[in-house]
């Protein structure tokens, strides 16, 4: 007998000492989802190569920042792992102030600047970014504070407008610069975020028919506008052309409709396996206007061929099904909404930036999602990560 019970009393102190480890080890990375880290791993070292080759012989693009940007949204991103997102779901108008400041921001005398068409910038000193950009992160937030309150049932038609003239405040900020790019992305975050609340189908419906024939009006309005008011009244020129040439490649051949045929024949040209990494002549040779921005995907289908383009998509693809699965696996609706909107932004900024790249969507300044050039966008898309991580972190699994 005494054997028998120091055998068990060595099995029991075996198994206390395998509890101990299993509830000591993994606390070091329970805030760690390690299938989302590995995919956004791949994913950032892919667009930092691609990156690299197209900044390259650009002297305008540094690529240290793009790594700075890494580096910053990887620190945030770890810190916002450990925070509860609780803590934000009462926040409501807190978050539509700093929307409203941030947006309007570019408006500022002495620190507003313009590019492109569009007051956008703000510059302070030699620190230059989009604040539209960061909004991004606290519209997603305040869209997820907006329909949680109403706890999964936004069937009654007021409170469904009370939401949606919230979530459109962003969008009207966004317009007086005008953006028209963000502003589509903060109308796709408002959607997903009435959809996966419980707003009926059909409101959305109506809602997303209403602003489709107004687009249309407007298009239809601006000629007769400029023509009395003797200027560019509600849309510029360049937003025009972008329609006009989706509609019709033959349209500003030396303009849109340029940049369009340069960025098909870039990505035709990378045939089967592409032509080799640093090889990408459309971007090194300047036919390809904004190579590290918008057009990046053009850059890395020239370099890596249809087998690299599929690979992004395919890393694209698991990405949003993890973040799918955080989302379903949340505790609460703030939770769920906050996922499924970051992961409904990223999910329209690749079909748009891809899109626009073939032909098979109008042109604008919506970046590829850890692939474009810009430190601001990458800090942004880690500090939605982190918040993702956040979720996982908390959901009581």
């Amino acid at each position: 007998m005494g054997t028998v019970q120091r055998m068990q009393q060595i099995s029991s102190l075996a198994q206390a000492d395998r509890q101990v480890a299993a509830a000591t080890a993994p606390r070091r990375f329970k805030y760690l989802n390690v299938p989302l880290l590995a995919t956004v791993a791949v994913l950032v070292i892919y667009g930092l190569l691609v990156v690299y080759s197209a900044v390259a012989a650009n002297e305008n693009y540094n690529f240290s920042r793009q790594v700075g940007g890494v580096a910053i949204g990887i620190a945030l991103m770890l810190l916002l792992f450990r925070f509860d997102y609780h803590q934000l779901s009462h926040y409501l108008v807190l978050f539509l102030i700093i929307n409203i400041v941030l947006i309007m921001s570019p408006h500022i005398p002495l620190i507003g600047q313009s590019a492109n068409g569009a007051t956008s910038w703000v510059g302070i000193g030699k620190v230059r970014f989009q604040p539209g950009e960061f909004a991004k992160i606290t519209v997603i937030l305040q869209a997820a504070s907006v329909v949680s309150r109403y706890h999964g049932k936004l069937t009654d038609p007021r409170d469904f407008l009370k939401a949606l003239a919230l979530m459109l405040v962003p969008f009207v900020c966004i317009m007086t610069q005008p953006d028209l790019g963000t502003g589509m992305v903060y109308l796709f975050i408002a959607g997903v975020a009435l959809l996966v609340s419980g707003a009926r189908p059909r409101y959305i419906a109506i809602v997303a028919g209403v602003l489709a024939g107004g687009i249309v009006a407007l298009f239809l309005i601006d000629p007769i506008a400029d023509a009395i008011a003797g200027h560019d009244v509600l849309l510029k020129n360049y937003q025009r052309a972008r329609l006009l040439v989706f509609l019709d490649n033959s349209y500003d051949t030396s303009g849109d409709g340029y940049n369009l045929r340069q960025a098909k024949i870039a990505v035709g040209s990378g045939g089967i396996l592409g032509k080799g990494w640093m090889n990408a002549t459309q971007s090194t040779l300047g036919y390809l206007p904004e190579a590290p921005t918008d057009f990046i995907f053009c850059v890395l289908g020239e370099q890596f061929g249809f087998v690299g383009a599929l690979a992004l998509l395919a890393l694209y693809g698991l990405l949003i099904a993890i973040i799918y699965q955080i989302a379903y696996n949340a505790n609460d609706l703030f939770g769920t909404v906050l996922v499924m909107c970051a992961a409904g932004m990223w999910l329209f900024q690749i079909l748009e930036n891809i899109g626009m790249d073939i032909g098979l969507m109008p042109i604008t300044g919506i970046p590829l999602p850890f692939m474009s050039y810009g430190s601001s966008f990458m800090v942004v898309n880690f500090v939605m990560l982190g918040f993702i991580g956040s979720v996982w972190a908390h959901s009581g699994r």
